[in-house]
């Protein structure tokens, strides 16, 4: 796979990009990540990439040319354009899964008040957000998203059960781990782990998965997974009887 990051600020990307399983995975030529700063596609002296907002108002716009610019001089015919934006559709798993299935990514990394609304409009194929929060530019979600995705390019993990039993790939949280000692502080690992009994083991953790879904990201949980902690009698081991009717009320559904 390759991704192509165009921001104002390369040397960022410099450690995440060459450390831990990217730095591997980039190192085994499993991913070619290409860093490109936003002002050597700008023209003039000053080489400028932003101007004040038409209309008026706090803040400067990411210009139009800058970006055009880098983007048609890096993407393929494969490529598939993102702007990293507070106002982009949330990432997901499932976009990290799509994603990863792609043979070009080129990510734009947003800055100050935001881009041409043109760019939007004409440039990119999808506008993606990490969280309902503000950051000071986009290099931090591109990131994130560089790192989700390349964890599931095959071989990356060199295990491919490592990205299919993770929170979130079946749709629920992951169910807890433990290892060695089986005794620490008082506190001893659940029996079932030490059972031997594979597929009881299995069981557990699906239990586990179910309900700590259910009492940290309710709103995950689909009808079929109601239904299924209603059959395993899991909702009385949760936090209370009303467990079902007070959690969805939260959740807004």
């Amino acid at each position: 796979m390759k991704v192509d990051i165009i921001t104002l600020f390369p040397g960022m990307f410099e450690g995440p990009l060459r450390e831990s399983i990217l730095g591997r995975a980039v190192a085994r030529g499993l991913l070619e990540i290409g860093v490109h700063n936003l002002r050597d596609f700008a023209t003039g002296r000053h080489q400028v990439v932003d101007d004040y907002p038409f209309g008026g108002g706090a803040g400067m716009v990411m210009k139009p040319e800058p970006l055009f610019a880098a983007v048609e001089a890096l993407r393929r015919s494969e490529s598939w354009v993102i702007l990293l934006s507070p106002q982009g559709r949330p990432f997901r798993q499932r976009i990290a899964e799509d994603l990863a299935r792609r043979e070009h990514m080129l990510l734009i990394c947003g800055h100050y008040e935001g881009v041409d609304e043109r760019v939007r409009e004409q440039l990119v194929d999808d506008e993606l957000s990490i969280g309902d929060y503000v950051l000071t530019g986009g290099e931090l979600p591109a990131m994130v998203v560089c790192d989700a995705v390349a964890r599931l390019v095959p071989e990356v993990l060199g295990a491919e059960e490592s990205s299919q039993e993770e929170s979130f790939s079946a749709g629920l949280l992951e169910y807890p781990h433990y290892t060695r000692p089986a005794q620490f502080r008082g506190v001893g690992v659940p029996p079932v782990l030490l059972s031997g009994n594979h597929a009881r083991v299995e069981e557990w953790r699906r239990e586990q998965s179910l309900l700590r879904t259910l009492r940290r990201r309710p709103e995950l949980l689909k009808p079929e997974n109601w239904e299924e902690l209603r059959r395993l009698g899991l909702l009385r081991r949760s936090d209370g009887g009303d467990t079902e009717t007070r959690r969805r009320g939260d959740a807004g559904s």
